[in-house]
């Protein structure tokens, strides 16, 4: 999609009088382009490009799990039982090998190892290795692939957060969510393309604060934003008619803000007036839509007891997690949820405890309900955060008390359902989980293979911006992970 010529595509013959134009070339272009979007489904409140997907999608829907501030891999995933030997010694430099590091631990004078104090076992049948923090997610081993071998770019979490949603520490820049709405649009005329979560937290976690640009279009039209709804209260603000207005009444006025639109927009020919109309037409489709999405009284007790006692209070992350199935099955193409309190500097043991009971039950539910209704097959589920831990404790060392610093060389993630194995571990890291040793695996590589899996080339999805092509993996090519792909 090109800027220009999309203004010039939906463009007045009056306007196009009172303008330069564009040549006839450009013109047939325009009308061979309008031929294609209407091809592609004008009866969708939310439309794909013309010839997305790409190829067959093995995932028609994502679910992206994001923990915000990220989890230390060595407590969770990866197992080194050899660290044991080296409590308390120095980390060798041969190992750090001259990286850099936050300005939270150079000043330390030693830089300590700190093996986990949690157990470890094999899970299922295929041995993937998890702690004893996340005993319901042991359960949906042979679910998962398990990527031990995560890198980024970025040390710090504004960058990083930045940079696991929208492929960019830069900021502006559109968010994976608003990427796949706008190649992808959605199955759903009553609910928006892309839907955030920004669930509670444990009152003592050590959080980072949240940016829309998570979740944000970008230099993408207004309309790819992602739509948050609220944990308290209604949803979504307004979402309710005020005492005396009816739905008629609404209707009507809507209508009539609608028409003053368009005669702004047959004047200045801006393409965020028709974002204007359309955002005004999907609120109107929420007043329906959203109280009953969000109404649980058709789940079974079964349903409910599964994904934990704080299923039914809104706001925590096990509501936002079945509220993520329901929106899935109603059609939305992306639902993300970011779940806050990872960044776990001092008395670790203590912290990343209460966060795993935040998220473990629910996260496994999920997986297992989209198993037993048959949506895992086509849904992607990702679960990871923006970088891991150091091996090394972050102040003072005991041998039940620690804090792990910023490590971007390594961390886990793990993925799920349509697309990828199932009991499947990935990449390997050294003996003290301080470097990746065997398949490296860049953020814009995971991308890469989100955009696979959901029947796109990230090459061929792009929109023109500042000269440039901008995509969600960067000017440089990324690698899809094929060896993770079913």
């Amino acid at each position: 999609m090109q800027p220009a010529l999309e203004y010039h595509r939906l463009a007045t013959r009056r306007q196009f009088l009172n303008a330069v134009g564009l040549n006839v070339g450009g013109l047939a272009l325009a009308n061979l382009l309008e031929s294609d979007a209407s091809a592609a489904g004008s009866d969708q409140v939310h439309p794909p490009l013309p010839g997305l997907p790409h190829f067959a999608p093995r995932a028609k829907r994502l679910i992206y799990l994001h923990t915000n501030g990220a989890p230390s891999q060595l407590d969770l995933f990866d197992y080194k039982p050899g660290l044991q030997d080296h409590f308390d010694k120095e980390l060798p430099d041969s190992v750090r090998n001259g990286q850099r590091i936050t300005t939270m631990t150079s000043g330390q004078s030693r830089f300590p190892v700190a093996p986990s104090k949690f157990n470890f076992r094999a899970c299922g049948d295929s041995g993937i290795m998890m702690s004893e923090l996340v005993p319901h997610m042991q359960s949906i081993a042979d679910d998962i692939t398990m990527i031990k071998s995560v890198t980024t770019d970025a040390i710090n979490h504004d960058p990083a957060c930045t940079f696991v949603m929208t492929g960019s520490e830069v900021p502006g820049k559109p968010s994976l969510g608003s990427w796949l709405s706008y190649g992808l649009g959605s199955e759903s005329n009553n609910l928006p393309a892309f839907v955030v979560f920004t669930p509670t937290f444990p009152v003592d976690s050590q959080a980072q604060a949240l940016f829309t640009r998570m979740w944000s279009s970008g230099f993408l039209p207004s309309s790819y934003d992602g739509v948050a709804l609220r944990g308290t209260g209604d949803p979504v603000l307004y979402i309710k008619n005020p005492p005396g207005v009816t739905g008629s009444d609404r209707r009507t006025m809507l209508d009539a803000l609608n028409k003053l639109n368009e005669q702004n927009y047959e004047r200045f020919g801006d393409p965020e007036t028709q974002t204007r109309i359309a955002q005004y037409e999907m609120a109107f489709r929420m007043q329906t839509s959203v109280p009953e999405l969000t109404d649980l009284s058709s789940e079974s007790k079964e349903t409910l007891e599964m994904y934990g006692p704080n299923v039914e209070k809104k706001g925590t992350f096990a509501s936002s997690a079945i509220l993520a199935r329901r929106l899935i099955e109603r059609g939305v193409r992306c639902v993300q949820v970011l779940h806050r309190g990872w960044d776990q500097h001092s008395n670790l043991p203590k912290l990343i405890k209460n966060q795993c009971l935040d998220v473990d039950q629910p996260t496994t539910a999920l997986i297992k309900d989209l198993k037993q209704r048959g949506l895992l097959d086509d849904t992607l589920v990702v679960f990871g955060g923006e970088f891991g831990r150091t091996v090394y404790s972050q102040g003072t060392l005991t041998s039940d008390n620690y804090g792990r610093d910023h490590h971007p060389r390594n961390f886990c993630m793990w993925m799920a359902g349509g697309g990828v194995s199932a009991g499947l571990t990935y990449g390997e890291t050294d003996d003290f989980s301080y470097n990746v040793v065997e398949s490296p695996v860049h953020l814009n590589d995971l991308n890469a293979t989100i955009l696979h899996c959901m029947g796109i080339d990230d090459r061929r999805l792009s929109f023109k911006f500042q000269g440039l092509e901008q995509r969600l993996t960067g000017v440089e090519a990324p690698r899809v992970v094929n060896e993770i792909l079913a």
